[in-house]
């Protein structure tokens, strides 16, 4: 497995272009992997997520079982002047010694862009509908209730810290919702989804499961920037890097 990180220049027509629509992001990452075929239905999973730290210093982050060639990013959307043979305007780190690191009781702080949604049936007799979770407070239950099964554990705040009339009750921060709109290439009507970023921090409480969910990604539109959570050692920026 292999995690990279290439930053975007914001100030091109082009990247303009990539960051309005997950569907033109989506197509950029898989070409940077000539041995995956856009029509193969066994593809293997790669992750992607836009951090947006501020307007002009955007991050795109991959997790990746085979190494990227991000070549046709940087003449497009990066620097391709200030690229060297040494500095190719991305970097990308072999994931697998990290994961293999992950131990039970290990605390780290994590980022994650996900898709939080739930099924409901307005009436009886109807099929159900997934639909999107939009205040923060049930953003975070959505989290909450997959930490079990995701090997991990969100830290409690102190007593004194809590306000548990608000759900406020975790050392995690929902933040970044973003209602996103787009055209499916090659399909008619529109996709639609909700998108929100989560920074907090967790112990490991099952590492086979975490590192599952760190190569699978985590709930619905994967393909389109959600999914992929990174970690950071506690007490350090979540930069992305491991």
């Amino acid at each position: 497995m292999y995690l990279t990180r290439f930053r975007v220049n914001t100030a091109r027509a082009q990247s303009r272009r990539l960051l309005s629509s997950p569907q033109t992001t989506h197509a950029a990452v898989m070409s940077s992997f000539p041995d995956l075929l856009p029509t193969a239905t066994d593809t293997p999973r790669v992750l992607w997520r836009l951090d947006r730290a501020a307007t002009a210093q955007v991050h795109l982050f991959v997790a990746s079982p085979t190494r990227p060639d991000l070549t046709h990013l940087v003449e497009q959307t990066g620097w391709p002047a200030a690229a060297t043979e040494q500095a190719r305007g991305w970097t990308t780190y072999d994931y697998a010694p990290f994961l293999a690191r992950l131990d039970k009781g290990g605390t780290w702080n994590f980022r994650l862009t996900a898709n939080p949604v739930h099924s409901i049936r307005n009436q009886e007799g109807v099929p159900t509908k997934r639909t999107a979770h939009l205040t923060p407070r049930h953003q975070l239950g959505w989290l909450l209730q997959r930490q079990e099964a995701g090997g991990f554990r969100i830290h409690e705040k102190p007593a004194d810290k809590q306000h548990t009339e608000f759900g406020d009750t975790h050392q995690v921060t929902v933040s970044d919702k973003r209602a996103l709109d787009f055209a499916k290439r090659g399909e008619k009507g529109r996709v639609t989804i909700t998108t929100v970023t989560y920074d907090g921090r967790l112990e490991v409480t099952d590492p086979h499961a975490l590192r599952r969910l760190l190569t699978a990604g985590l709930g619905k539109a994967k393909a389109y920037g959600c999914g992929l959570m990174t970690l950071a050692p506690s007490g350090e920026h979540l930069s992305g890097k491991q």
